[in-house]
């Protein structure tokens, strides 16, 4: 939930404050808990004091207004609303000096799956995650925050205007893959078709899958495979299948030079 007021954001869930609170608090504004999570921060609290940050204990009720969820699990932690850095082309010379891949969002729009990539990405070593500057792709909030489990803290988010211009630039230089239902390719060939590059893997919107135009500018389409011939279902949740196709790629998250 964001307060429009101060430009602040309330992240919640155990996990996710926990998180915010061992790797980057420092940015913590704000801080209120139930009685119960009291010990779980008690010498975060010290923290807290010593930089002269508020920390409440409050009622239930009180942290459902503050973040707008009834899933807080008895913490809240106010940050400044994240900037979304702009992704340059000095950033993914970066990438590519240290071997690394990323992933890239085709205006996937449900918070709540952005949180479970955001957590896969972050477990199986994936840093960069690319979003569209698009109405219909999820951005940083409340829900996709607590959904990732602490994995914002271990992740870059990146913008860009232009999903096509992306693709373009990075040919030659990582392995482009798109997932297709329609495609013949497994994921677990993606280790081998990339080579020694490094790779850019290419997420669709929940409804539609990734658009033609991205299609066209991937070298590789490639889809999970189903069990069985009975397939009762056409695909799997775009966060769901973006777990089996990070674990295939672990391998080659970071492929040091």
């Amino acid at each position: 939930m964001k307060n429009k007021i101060k430009n602040e954001l309330a992240v919640c869930g155990f996990e996710a404050v926990k998180a915010l609170v061992k790797v980057h608090p420092e940015s913590i504004t704000r801080f209120y808990y139930t009685e119960d999570r009291m010990m779980s921060f008690r010498e975060f609290f010290r923290d807290l004091a010593a930089r002269k940050i508020p920390y409440n204990k409050v009622f239930p009720e009180d942290l459902e207004k503050l973040s707008g969820t009834v899933h807080n699990q008895g913490v809240v932690a106010m940050i400044a609303q994240p900037e979304i850095p702009h992704l340059t082309t000095d950033i993914t010379d970066e990438w590519l000096h240290k071997g690394e891949s990323a992933l890239l969002l085709d205006r996937v729009g449900n918070a709540n799956n952005l949180g479970a990539i955001v957590r896969s990405a972050a477990f199986f070593g994936f840093k960069n995650i690319v979003i569209p500057l698009d109405e219909a792709q999820s951005s940083i909030t409340t829900s996709s925050y607590r959904v990732a489990q602490g994995g914002m803290e271990f992740v870059t988010v990146y913008s860009i205007r232009s999903i096509s211009k992306l693709m373009t630039a990075m040919k030659g230089k990582m392995v482009r893959f798109g997932t297709d239902v329609k495609a013949e390719t497994p994921i677990g060939k993606i280790e081998e078709l990339s080579g020694q590059k490094p790779v850019l893997i290419v997420l669709g919107n929940e409804e539609h899958g990734i658009s033609n135009e991205v299609k066209e500018n991937c070298d590789h389409l490639v889809l999970i495979p189903f069990g069985g011939e009975d397939r009762k279902l056409e695909s799997l949740n775009v966060a769901q299948a973006a777990s089996i196709i990070l674990y295939e790629s672990r391998n080659i998250a970071v492929r040091q030079k």
